[in-house]
C-alpha cells in the first residue's frame, strides 16, 4: 500500500484521504518497503537487478558501499536508520576503520548522485488548475494524463487530446520546419521555451545540429541586436551600476536554492559586433540552453547575468529600445571594483558554482581571468574554450596527415588576432607543446602573431603583458604585410582570430599552400561574416589541400568531383563536457590541466571514416556522448592533480552518466498545503 494510490481519488477526497493515509500507512507499512526500494533503485542505477532480500543486496555491494553502511551513524540518504541498522548486523567484519572517515562521506554524497533516476522523480507543486498550465516549469501541454487533470483541476483546461512528449517533439520540429528565416526559428523555440520548458529542452536535445546554429551562433548575434524591440519574458539577473553595495542581498533574488553555472557577461564584446551593453544578455542565455542539451546540467540550476555597466555606444544609448543604463561604461579601477563585489555576492549565495566569463573585451578579459581562477571555480570560454577547440583541431589535423600529437613542437604557427580569443588559443596550445617537453619559453618562439598593427615584436610599445609573450624577439626588419610574414615564415597552421571578415586573401592562402603540402587553416571568427575566409575560398586556393575547420558553419565545398567538409569548431564540444566534469568532481579550480584533457579527448573522440571525409572535429549530432567522454577525463584529471573536493569511490562514468539531465515529465504532485 501507498499513499500515492489516493492522489488517483478524485478531488473531493484527496484532501481528506490523502491527508489519513500520508499520516497512518507510511508507519504501517510504507518506511521499510520504501526505504528498501530506495537502495535498489540507486543499485539498479549502477546497472545491478536485485531482489528485496538483505543478504542479497549485500551479495551485489561493493566494499565502498558496505563502507557506508558499516560507518556509524553515517547519514545516507534514502535509507531509514532501520534499514540501515538492519543490514548493519549483516556486516559484523567492518567498522568505520575499513575506510576513512572523508572516504566514507565522498561515499556517501557519490551515492547520493547515483541516486538520481532516469525516471523522474514525483514533482510536488504549490499551485493548481490554470496556474500550471501557465507555469512553464510544469506545464506539460497535450502531454497531462488523465489522472492528473483530474488531481490537478485542469480537466477542461487543455484539448482533450492526449499526446506523448516524442509526438510533441515531433509536432513543434514540424512547425520549426516551415520556417524558413533563422531569427523567426528562434522566436519560434523562444516561445516554445517560455510555454513549455521540458518540451524545449527535449527538442532541442534531440535535434542539436540544426537547431545549434539558431540558438546560438550565428543567429545569436542578430538576436542581441534586437534584443530591446523582441524582449517579452525576463529571464536571468542583470546586475548594474547602480546597484553597487546590494548585490549580496540582490543574490538572493534568484529562486532557485542551487546553481551550478552561472554564464555572465558585461556586452562589451558581443562576438564580433561589439559593444551591445544589456543587449548581450542573449549570449548567457543561448550559451546555458546548451550548457542544459548538451551537458546535461539542470535547467533550474543555471543562471544568466548581464553585467549592466552602461555602454559606450552611442547609437545604441539613443535607440528608444534600449533597456540597459544610458551611461558611458565603467572604467578601470571603478569598473574592477564592480566586477568584484558581484562574483563575491555569487559565490555567497552559491559557493560550489562555475562561473564561465563570456564576450568580454580583451582589455579586462584576461586580467579578470586571472584574478579570479584560482580563488574561485571560473572559466573564460573565449579564451580557455575557444583555445581548447582549437588545439583539438590541431591534434586532429596532424593525425589526418598520419603524424603523432607529439609533433606538435615542430609546427609553425601564425595567428590573425591579438585579442582575448587569439591570446587564448595560442596559449592552449603553447600548454599543448608544454605537455609535449617544451618549455614555455621554447613553445612562445613557433608563434607568430599579427594584429592590426603588424607582426608582434618585442620594440613595440602597444603590448599587454599577454601579447609580450607572443612577441618576437628575433625580428631585424618587421614585415609590412601579411604576405610578406607568410613568405617569410612559411606556417604550417595558420589561425584566424581577428573578427576581420576576408583577410585570408588569395595571395596569402596560396602563398602558405605553396610551402605546405596540407596547409592546416582555421579561420575561427564569427559569426559568418567576421569569418577570415570561406570554406570555398580555402578549397580552390589550396587546389584541395587544405584540413579546415571554422568558427561559423560552412556548407560542404565540391572541387574536382571530390566533397570537401569543414566542420566547425564550436566551443560546444569543449564547453559543456568542461563544466560538468568540474561540477561533478567538485573541482576547486579550472586547471590547465583539466582544459589539456578536455582537448585530447575530443581529438580522440575523432573517427578515422570522418578524417578520411576531412572532418576534424565529431558530429555535432553526437555532441552530448561527446560532452560525457569529455567530462569523464576532466573530472579524472582534477581528481589526479588534488583539486577534487569528492573522491568518487564509484564509477566515474556511471556517476557522470546519472548526473546528466534528462528531459521528461515528472508526475506532478499537488501540495497539501495549496487548498
Amino acid at each position: 500500500p501507498s499513499p500515492l494510490l489516493f492522489l488517483h481519488r478524485p478531488r473531493a477526497a484527496h484532501r481528506l484521504g490523502f491527508g489519513i493515509a500520508a499520516c497512518v500507512v507510511p508507519l504501517l507499512f510504507v518506511l521499510p518497503i520504501n526505504a528498501m526500494l530506495h537502495i535498489v533503485h540507486a543499485i539498479r542505477c549502477s546497472g545491478r537487478a536485485l531482489p528485496l532480500s538483505h543478504p542479497s543486496l549485500l551479495a551485489h555491494m561493493s566494499v565502498s558501499e558496505k563502507c557506508i553502511l558499516a560507518a556509524s551513524n553515517a547519514p545516507v540518504r534514502g535509507i531509514s536508520s532501520s534499514t540501515a541498522r538492519r543490514l548493519r548486523r549483516n556486516l559484523p567484519a567492518l567498522s568505520p576503520a575499513t575506510s576513512p572517515p572523508e572516504q566514507v562521506k565522498a561515499s556517501i554524497q557519490a551515492w547520493s548522485k547515483l541516486q538520481q533516476k532516469r525516471h523522474p522523480p514525483p514533482m510536488l507543486v504549490e499551485a493548481d488548475g490554470i496556474d500550471i498550465v501557465h507555469n512553464p516549469l510544469f506545464n506539460k501541454g497535450t502531454g497531462f494524463p488523465p489522472s492528473e487533470r483530474d488531481r490537478l483541476g485542469i480537466r477542461g483546461l487543455v484539448p482533450p487530446c492526449y499526446l506523448s512528449i516524442e509526438a510533441q517533439s515531433e509536432r513543434v520540429m514540424t512547425r520549426f520546419d516551415k520556417t524558413r528565416d533563422p531569427f523567426e526559428q528562434f522566436l519560434h523555440l523562444n516561445s516554445l521555451l517560455d510555454r513549455n520548458e521540458t518540451l524545449f529542452y527535449r527538442v532541442v536535445m534531440e535535434n542539436i545540429k540544426q537547431l545549434a546554429p539558431i540558438i546560438y551562433t550565428p543567429t545569436v548575434g542578430q538576436v542581441c541586436q534586437k534584443w530591446g524591440a523582441q524582449y517579452r519574458r525576463a529571464r536571468g539577473m542583470y546586475f548594474t551600476a547602480e546597484d553597487r553595495g546590494e548585490m549580496s542581498a540582490m543574490a538572493w533574488n534568484w529562486p532557485s536554492p542551487d546553481v551550478d553555472v552561472v554564464v555572465v557577461t558585461d556586452g562589451s564584446r558581443i562576438l564580433g559586433l561589439g559593444d551591445l551593453g544589456c543587449h548581450g544578455m542573449g549570449i548567457p542565455i543561448g550559451k546555458l540552453t546548451l550548457y542544459v542539451a548538451a551537458g546535461g546540467i539542470h535547467p533550474r540550476r543555471v543562471l544568466p547575468v548581464q553585467l549592466d555597466v552602461g555602454t559606450d555606444n552611442e547609437q545604441l544609448r539613443n535607440d528608444p529600445n534600449y533597456l540597459g543604463l544610458r551611461r558611458p561604461r565603467l572604467r578601470g579601477q571603478e569598473y574592477f571594483d564592480f566586477v568584484d563585489e558581484w562574483i563575491n555576492a555569487i559565490h555567497q549565495r552559491y559557493p560550489n558554482a562555475l562561473i564561465q566569463f563570456e564576450d568580454f573585451q580583451t582589455s579586462v578579459a584576461l586580467p579578470l581571468l586571472n584574478k579570479y581562477r584560482e580563488k574561485y571555480l571560473t572559466f573564460n570560454d573565449d579564451v580557455q574554450g575557444t583555445g581548447a577547440v582549437a588545439l583539438a583541431g590541431v591534434f586532429s589535423a596532424l593525425k589526418a596527415q598520419g603524424l603523432p600529437q607529439s609533433v606538435l613542437p615542430e609546427q609553425r604557427i601564425l595567428c590573425v588576432g591579438a585579442g582575448s580569443a587569439g591570446v587564448g588559443v595560442c596559449d592552449s596550445i603553447v600548454q599543448g607543446m608544454s605537455f609535449q617537453g617544451l618549455t614555455e619559453a621554447q613553445a612562445y618562439k613557433r608563434f607568430w602573431m599579427w594584429d592590426q598593427h603588424g607582426l608582434l615584436h618585442q620594440d613595440r610599445t602597444d603590448l599587454t603583458d599577454c601579447m609580450r609573450n607572443f612577441a618576437r624577439t628575433d625580428v631585424t626588419k618587421s614585415p609590412t604585410t601579411l604576405v610578406d610574414l607568410v613568405n617569410e615564415v612559411k606556417p604550417t597552421i595558420l589561425l584566424g582570430l581577428s573578427g576581420q571578415g576576408g583577410i585570408f586573401t588569395e595571395e596569402i592562402v596560396r602563398a602558405m599552400a605553396k610551402h605546405v603540402e596540407r596547409p592546416v587553416i582555421f579561420p575561427m571568427s564569427n559569426p559568418t561574416s567576421k569569418a577570415e575566409c570561406t570554406a570555398e575560398q580555402a578549397v580552390h586556393w589550396t587546389d584541395g589541400r587544405a584540413i579546415l575547420a571554422s568558427g561559423s558553419p560552412f556548407d560542404p565545398v565540391e572541387y574536382k568531383g571530390k566533397t570537401h567538409y569543414t566542420t566547425q569548431g564550436n566551443n560546444l564540444f569543449i564547453f559543456p563536457g568542461l563544466g560538468l566534469g568540474s561540477i561533478v568532481s567538485e573541482s576547486r579550480t579550472v586547471s590547465d590541466g583539466m582544459i589539456y584533457s578536455a582537448a585530447a579527448r575530443l581529438s580522440e573522440l575523432v573517427s578515422d571514416e570522418e578524417l578520411a571525409e576531412g572532418k576534424i572535429y565529431p558530429d555535432i549530432s553526437t555532441v552530448r556522448s561527446v560532452s560525457k567522454e569529455i567530462a569523464i577525463a576532466v573530472a579524472q584529471t582534477a581528481l589526479h592533480e588534488g583539486h577534487a573536493q569528492m573522491d568518487l569511490t564509484y564509477d566515474l562514468r556511471d556517476v557522470v552518466e546519472h548526473s546528466m539531465y534528462q528531459p521528461q515529465y515528472a508526475p506532478l504532485v499537488e501540495s497539501l498545503h495549496t487548498r
